[in-house]
């Protein structure tokens, strides 16, 4: 996990300097290149004749969950800004990749993460693209439980749910450090997603179902989908009020905030050429957040990718070792105070 926290700050940092070298252009500043869309490709189908979504696709990006505040008001880099960040990012894979020097503990090298090498095609300054300014509407009731989340040793199921090998949460689609691939499968009636990170499989049943009674509630909620001409359109609903909307660092402020039941996600899942699809989702839980929010991020095909089983629990004592440690550290502060 602290790599992927090193990680997402070098890049918001890397961001912040290479605009600060920027010319103050406003062309710069405001332009983008044009979005791929949907009429300008014809998706293949499949025999039952839904879109074809089917493959391996990943969504591994360098461009910050939110737009740094430095960046305030410049929703697009330019396209010098974007290359240089990219390389930005090589030189520090590179520098990770060196040998720990004497003295150093060291860490994990650059063959274990897949965080990406490149920004979004559309050089948007964060994945968060609405509300324009490019970062969530957060409440500060939900900040301060986040707080607390991420602070608090009392009790495990104060931690992360993904810490605990249950689910990696709601943002399931939110880039991370690794493990960013999706196979998605389709059958009549039914769309499925394979999730890499802790190997969860949604199961979308797309035969015009409704969604199951409201006192039902599950950690990864009830997801139904439609088509709506070539876009696959998911809404998942009755989530329980146990977990995170994200769990990775790369989410960055919005690891351990909490969700309500009345966290309600709209996906929409758009092929636009033969190896992208164009991924977004609209988050609303008006318990948490002042406004709905959107995220969206390319998903790129890799038919060469290859998931392996995430066994999460097997072998997991981080959970019984921090509990532990937290323990034994309140056991010596008692001991002190009593003594004279």
């Amino acid at each position: 996990m602290s790599s992927q926290i090193l990680t997402s700050r070098g890049v918001l940092l890397a961001v912040i300097a290479v605009v600060s070298l920027a010319p103050a252009s406003g062309a710069g500043q405001t332009s983008a290149p044009a979005p791929k869309t949907a009429k300008a490709w014809t998706p293949p189908r499949t025999p039952d004749g839904q879109p074809d979504l089917q493959g391996m696709w990943t969504n591994a990006t360098i461009t910050p969950f939110e737009r740094p505040k430095a960046l305030a008001g410049k929703p697009f880099l330019t396209e010098q800004e974007a290359a240089a960040l990219e390389r930005q990012t090589a030189d520090r894979k590179a520098e990770a990749d060196r040998a720990p020097t004497p003295g150093e503990v060291g860490s994990y090298n650059e063959f274990w993460f897949d965080a990406g090498t490149k920004v979004v095609g559309t050089r948007r300054t964060s994945l968060v693209v609405d509300p324009p300014d490019g970062r969530v509407p957060v409440k500060p009731a939900a900040e301060a439980i986040r707080d607390r989340n991420l602070t608090s040793e009392d009790s495990y199921e104060l931690m992360s749910p993904w810490d605990r090998c249950i689910t990696r949460g709601p943002g399931r689609m939110f880039p991370a450090g690794y493990n960013n691939a999706y196979q998605i499968l389709q059958t009549p009636g039914y769309v499925v997603i394979l999730h890499e990170m802790i190997h969860e499989a949604r199961i979308i049943p797309v035969d015009g179902r409704p969604h199951l009674d409201k006192s039902i509630r599950m950690w990864t909620g009830d997801a139904r989908g439609r088509w709506d001409g070539n876009t696959l359109v998911v809404e998942t609903t009755n989530f329980n009020d146990k977990g995170w909307i994200a769990t990775n660092a790369a989410s960055s402020r919005l690891r351990g905030v909490p969700h309500s039941e009345a966290l309600r996600l709209v996906e929409r899942f758009t092929r636009v050429d033969a190896d992208t699809i164009n991924y977004e989702v609209t988050v609303e839980d008006p318990n948490v957040y002042t406004g709905p929010w959107t995220v969206a991020i390319p998903l790129s095909r890799d038919q060469s990718y290859q998931i392996f089983e995430y066994a999460c629990h097997e072998g997991n004592r981080a959970i019984e070792h921090v509990l532990s440690a937290a323990r034994a550290a309140e056991k010596r502060a008692a001991e002190s105070a009593k003594k004279p």
